[in-house]
């Protein structure tokens, strides 16, 4: 699924998670949100949980009664009558509240928009503009024709893939003119057959270059690095510094190693997280070393686009499920300081920041790739964080940098412009988002995918979908500011308890807090836009339920 394309046979993410549900607390009465940093790294140890080989499998048990209790509801039990003069009424509370049509949600955007933002649909279909999932075209610049263009890129869907991002990296620093071709992973969608025809395997990414198909990410890398000699190389060309580049990208290949032996292994005796970190300390040591921000100085290189995808993975399954840090918020204290100036300085590349993803799309991305990941017993302060269950994390008022557990996107602008964002990517797909918030009241489909948050083919409760559309439209005008929402909401949730029973407002909470779980970065929008889209939906959840 992507939120601002939504075909009706488009991938999802399916929800692990309940509405309306109520915040965790980790020991005694404190909530997990005033545990410091510090104090969840005490928490953990090096103590494995007996799970079986996939990490989620608890959550599927919720996932499963959530769908089977759907499936016995089905449709809210009202006469078509009853809805539409339910559906009057709802309009009427809206209208009486100001919260005006669609189209008058998106005049107000609008007006808030600064020039670049309001320019966001126009450069998408020209390709031009600030780079962004969204692009199937990247000319850059008007100095490039759409004729022209020699590279397609064949990427995963959601953003998730790891192999692609750092061939889509690369693409935008050297400024190579290209399109975009999106593909199912196995694990949430099938793959077209004519990809399968030019792929056997069905491995992703493949790109075709000036008509050749290259279908590894290293050897596309290269490819481009070659055939694109005046656009800014990647591969250093002194001697030195080749042999060194290679040197790291051995170290590379062993840091992932051992970051995979340890994410997916129970490690009861502690020996893989000892590999990890005197692996990762190598890494540290190496960009120590170096004067400027990069592997190989001041400027970026290939090896960066090689390290970027797994170190970021790293850093948000470490956390998520070993309880172990490695990227800090400012001023939090680090035993790896130059790993973090190293994101510092890559994250001032709009290259890396188009492609940069958030802990929580990670931590439920990677385990349907790796076939499992095991959590340690400690982990779950950590675990509550990302995934929105603490109080900050995705309520308001939002915790800085998530209480101190990932940094704010500082670079994507302030919270107007992250709400501005929010309310652009939901308002310009309004019609295909309600109906896709509308399957958490709906059915299951069939068949099912690896994914835990994916069901593709799930049903739509198309009764409920008016009053989901409602309740978007609130959430919308209170990203925007305005005022008078909160009697709004109420008005509404009162209105849905009193004449359609607990069990309508029910189904609403259910699809808010549906999309809220699906809601992906990059691939919809980045993490300071999806921060408060979340934290407004649980606004939204907790007056509805």
């Amino acid at each position: 699924l992507l939120l601002l394309r939504l075909p009706d046979n488009s991938s999802a993410f399916s929800s692990p998670f309940t509405a309306g549900r109520s915040p965790r607390v980790v020991s005694g009465n404190t909530p997990s949100s005033a545990l410091t940093t510090e104090d969840r790294r005490k928490s953990c140890s090096s103590t494995t949980v007996a799970f079986a080989s996939n990490p989620l499998k608890s959550l599927f048990g919720n996932v499963a009664s959530s769908i089977s209790n759907i499936q016995q509801q089905g449709m809210v039990s009202m006469t078509e009558d009853q809805l539409s003069q339910l559906r009057e009424r709802a309009e009427q509370v809206l209208s009486s509240h100001n919260i005006g049509s669609w189209d008058e949600i998106r005049s107000t955007l609008l007006s808030k928009q600064t020039p670049e933002e309001r320019s966001f649909r126009d450069n998408l279909g020209k390709g031009y503009g600030k780079p962004s999932p969204l692009h199937k075209l990247r000319l850059f610049d008007e100095s490039n024709n759409e004729e022209d263009v020699k590279v397609t890129l064949f990427r995963d869907s959601a953003s998730w893939c790891p192999y692609c991002q750092k061939v889509w990296t690369m693409l935008e620093q050297k400024r190579i003119p290209y399109r975009v071709e999106k593909i199912n992973m196995r694990c949430y969608g099938e793959k077209p057959m004519s990809f399968m025809a030019m792929q056997p395997g069905g491995n992703i990414p493949v790109a075709i270059i000036d008509g050749v198909t290259y279908n590894q990410s290293n050897d596309i890398m290269y490819a481009l690095e070659e055939q694109f000699p005046d656009h800014e190389a990647m591969v250093p060309t002194d001697p030195k510094q080749r042999m060194k580049a290679q040197e790291l990208l051995n170290l590379e290949r062993k840091l992932f190693s051992v970051w995979m032996y340890w994410l997916t292994s129970r490690d009861s005796s502690g020996g893989y997280r000892d590999k990890f970190i005197s692996v990762l300390a190598e890494v540290e040591a190496q960009l120590s070393a170096i004067k400027g921000g990069f592997f190989l100085g001041e400027k970026v290189s290939l090896v960066d686009m090689m390290f970027a995808p797994f170190l970021e993975r790293m850093s948000a399954s470490m956390l998520f499920f070993k309880g172990f840090q490695i990227r800090v918020a400012p001023g939090e204290r680090t035993d790896f300081p130059a790993v973090n100036r190293w994101f510092d300085a890559m994250e001032t590349l709009e290259s890396y920041q188009l492609t940069k993803s958030d802990y929580y799309t990670h931590c439920w991305d990677l385990p349907p790739q790796l076939g499992g990941c095991v959590p340690e017993a400690g982990s779950q302060p950590f675990q509550d964080a990302i995934n929105g269950i603490d109080p900050g994390s995705w309520l308001l008022p939002l915790s800085p940098n998530n209480g101190g557990l990932e940094p704010d996107w500082a670079w994507a602008g302030d919270e107007g412009a992250a709400k501005r964002e929010a309310v652009e990517r939901v308002s310009a797909n309004f019609e295909a988002i309600v109906a896709f918030a509308s399957r958490g009241a709906g059915k299951a489909g069939f068949p099912q995918y690896g994914a835990a948050l994916a069901d593709p083919n799930a049903i739509s409760n198309e009764s409920i979908q008016p009053f989901v559309d409602a309740a978007l439209k609130i959430v919308l005008v209170k990203l925007l500011d305005s005022s008078g929402c909160e009697e709004a909401m109420d008005d509404l949730a009162s209105l849905l308890n009193k004449e359609g029973g607990e069990e309508l407002a029910g189904h609403v909470a259910m699809s808010l807090a549906y999309l809220r779980d699906r809601v992906g970065v990059p691939r919809d929008m980045r993490l300071p836009a999806a921060r408060q889209l979340r934290a407004h939906l649980n606004w939204a959840i907790s007056l509805c339920d």
